[in-house]
């Protein structure tokens, strides 16, 4: 499957450089003042600023592993709940910051053929990834951190699964009565591996921090919790550990030998956050 990169997704789209509405000629997105974006072989828009060059996203390795591990359904709880708190209509517009490989944005759009969705995404390896995921998705890089490259009030919906938050900008972009639905990891996820492995804990002021984040731009009007016990064979847990951050500071044969002596399966404990929030 193909990237949509069609004259519709990118009329919702704007130039990282002057805020100006792109539009597609041929297989290139222009602005008004002559700024030019081709589309990448590989199906994927690259809006980076140019003082975003060198910011280090997801590596190929990490987007491999998450691509694999999340293939496996293990994490499909958190995807099904996004799916029942979505609440869309036919032709709305979802949008995913730090969408990674898309696969909660693409699982959210479900069957509506008018839907449609937007991967944002530092990694030009997950951008490449979420522009095969499904054909009504236009698969974007960019720098959540900046402004994004989308016009105001374009979505309907915006998704943030274990990913940055620019409230500012999220704000900005969901319509007046659009939802964000954002995803943090509660301290009992993988607490079965964080020491034994040496992965990264979640912080005990994680959940105060996302209000705090949030509050100014967004009002919170609903959540849930998702817990589950998945049972991880030692190559489950390898991959699991190789799509997260804790995989930048790790040694991978260290890793393997950490691993080697685990029980299998391994009883790990999915636990998350799904919050909601409507725009101010």
């Amino acid at each position: 499957m193909a990237s949509s990169l069609d004259g519709d997704l990118v009329a919702v789209l704007r130039c990282p450089v002057c805020s100006d509405g792109l539009a597609l000629d041929g297989r290139t997105a222009r602005c008004p003042r002559g700024h030019a974006y081709d589309l990448a072989k590989q199906g994927y828009l690259n809006l980076l600023p140019a003082a975003s060059n060198g910011i280090e996203g997801d590596s190929a390795a990490m987007v491999g592993a998450r691509t694999v591990f999340l293939g496996t359904g293990h994490y499909a709880p958190i995807r099904d709940a996004l799916i029942l708190q979505a609440d869309l209509d036919e032709d709305d517009l979802v949008v995913e910051v730090g969408a990674g490989t898309a696969y909660y944005l693409s699982g959210v759009l479900g069957t509506a053929e008018r839907r449609r969705g937007i991967a944002l995404d530092v990694s030009k390896y997950a951008a490449r990834r979420a522009a095969k995921a499904d054909p009504r998705i236009a698969s974007v890089v960019c720098d959540a951190w900046r402004e994004l490259p989308l016009v105001d009030g374009a979505a309907q919906l915006m998704l943030n699964v274990f990913a940055p938050r620019n409230a500012a900008e999220m704000a900005r972009v969901l319509a007046p009565d659009g939802r964000l639905l954002v995803v943090t990891p509660n301290q009992r996820h993988l607490a079965e591996l964080v020491d034994v492995l040496g992965l990264v804990s979640v912080d005990e002021e994680k959940e105060r921090r996302l209000q705090e984040s949030l509050a100014g731009e967004f009002e919170r009007v609903g959540g849930e919790v998702i817990e589950e016990v998945m049972s991880l064979d030692r190559t489950a847990v390898e991959q699991l550990v190789l799509m997260t951050p804790s995989a930048r500071h790790l040694n991978y044969r260290e890793l393997l030998q950490k691993i080697a002596v685990l029980p299998e399966p391994a009883i790990v404990t999915l636990s998350v956050a799904l919050s909601v929030w409507r725009p101010r």
